[in-house]
């Protein structure tokens, strides 16, 4: 009998410890599940995110790869002439008929006629700009060996040259502010460009510094570099601006059909990196940057970025005091902003029998701030936008509310009415 019980108790203590080693292991089993799922949701989020904002900053990334691919690969020099010529025309050309089949021919005509908010914009964009980078340069002009006397002079030229036109337009439609304004407010500035930044230049440039030394002393010719500029305003803005605007308002379904389904808006951001590209190919091309110290790069770089975020902060804040969300948005975009396609060239008839290594010293300046206003500006579209849609949201909720309140009252008034008659 007792033999025959030990199996017996084996049996039962078998059947005893059975449960408990599941009953450990159910308990202990989710811990590594949920481990598991938790670090599997964190990777599909941040994956998410990650996708997401190269979705939304893919112009970044795109012009990050330009730039390098610019740095390493470059059109031959003798064909820089031609490739500029083609890139602004044509890709300048696509951008500005693009915008007349989007924008409102009154709309257009209503921001022309604003002649207090030109005179607010175009003042701080030629004189608060120009007198901020103579005041950089004044203070590096003190020690001789701190800067290279043709980066002093592009800094110096970097503030006088008027707002770029292509990447205004681009990052103000982006910014969901207005394009019209922008459009206006960027070729003003361009037509005044060629009168107002010679003056500057000889204006801050007659004290005689030392740096001022390496510039010719006779001036050049601007009737070659009006004739250019009038030349290339006349084709590759207003022309087609008028061409987009006649097929607006002659097909206006089928225009806003076409651009809706086919989101042709891209193009014009595809255009714009063309530009870009354009501008660092040649300075590439040129050795701009290879010619002066990286120390004195690496300065430039700074006191762009200090400059950009001083001109940013102070026109907001004068703009907010008196202009509209949307408005505000435009000159943010236009008054920092500085165009090598104009102030190159400028630049050269300006400065008549200079180097060409003194005239690529001369633009490393504008072509690095031309960068760093590209990199800031499409980082704001997300802040404008989201500032623009909280406003757009509010009004919304605003109007849900009073709809309402209108319509018992208007029910009343009908049922009143019915009544008496």
């Amino acid at each position: 009998m007792g033999i025959e019980d030990i199996p017996t108790r084996n049996d039962d203590l078998i059947h005893h410890q059975a449960p408990s080693r599941k009953s450990s292991t159910s308990t202990e089993s989710p811990i590594p599940s949920t481990k598991s799922n938790n670090k599997a949701s964190f990777l599909r989020r941040t994956g998410n995110a990650i996708l997401y904002w190269l979705k939304d900053q893919w112009f970044l990334v795109a012009l990050a790869c330009l730039i390098a691919i610019a740095s390493q690969y470059q059109v031959p020099l003798g064909h820089q002439s031609q490739k500029s010529t083609i890139v602004t025309y044509l890709c300048v050309a696509i951008i500005f008929f693009m915008t007349g089949c989007t924008l409102s021919t009154r709309t257009l005509i209503e921001n022309y006629a604003r002649w207090k908010l030109h005179l607010f914009v175009q003042v701080q964009c030629f004189l608060l700009t120009s007198v901020l980078c103579f005041a950089v340069v004044s203070g590096c002009a003190r020690n001789r060996n701190f800067m290279d006397p043709g980066l002093l002079i592009g800094l110096l030229f970097t503030g006088c040259v008027p707002t770029t036109i292509s990447s205004n337009v681009v990052m103000t439609r982006q910014a969901h502010g207005n394009v019209a304004l922008t459009v206006v407010q960027s070729t003003l500035g361009n037509l005044l460009g060629p009168f107002l930044t010679p003056v500057l230049i000889y204006m801050y440039n007659s004290g005689g510094e030392w740096y001022t030394k390496v510039l010719p002393e006779e001036n050049g010719s601007f009737e070659l570099i009006y004739r250019r500029v009038f030349k290339q305003l006349g084709l590759s803005i207003f022309v087609p601006l008028f061409v987009g605007q006649m097929i607006q308002n002659l097909f206006p379904t089928q225009t806003s059909h076409i651009f809706t389904k086919y989101k042709l808006n891209k193009l014009g951001s595809i255009c714009l990196l063309v530009v870009i590209w354009s501008t660092y190919d040649q300075s590439f091309s040129t050795g701009a940057f290879t010619s002066v110290k990286p120390s004195n790069v690496i300065f430039v770089v700074f006191i762009s970025i200090a400059l950009l975020i001083l001109l940013l902060t102070t026109c907001f804040t004068l703009s907010m005091l008196w202009l509209p969300k949307a408005d505000t948005i435009s000159v943010c975009y236009c008054v920092p902003a500085k165009t090598p396609a104009m102030g190159v060239p400028l630049a050269h008839v300006m400065f008549v029998g200079i180097s060409a290594q003194l005239e690529s010293k001369i633009q490393i300046p504008l072509v690095i701030y031309q960068g760093l206003q590209i990199v800031g500006g499409s980082l704001l579209t997300v802040f404008f936008r989201r500032w623009i849609e909280r406003q757009e949201e509010a009004a919304v909720e605003v109007a849900a509310t009073s709809v309402p309140a209108l319509a018992p009252k208007n029910g009343i008034v009908e049922n009143e009415a019915e009544r008496k008659s």
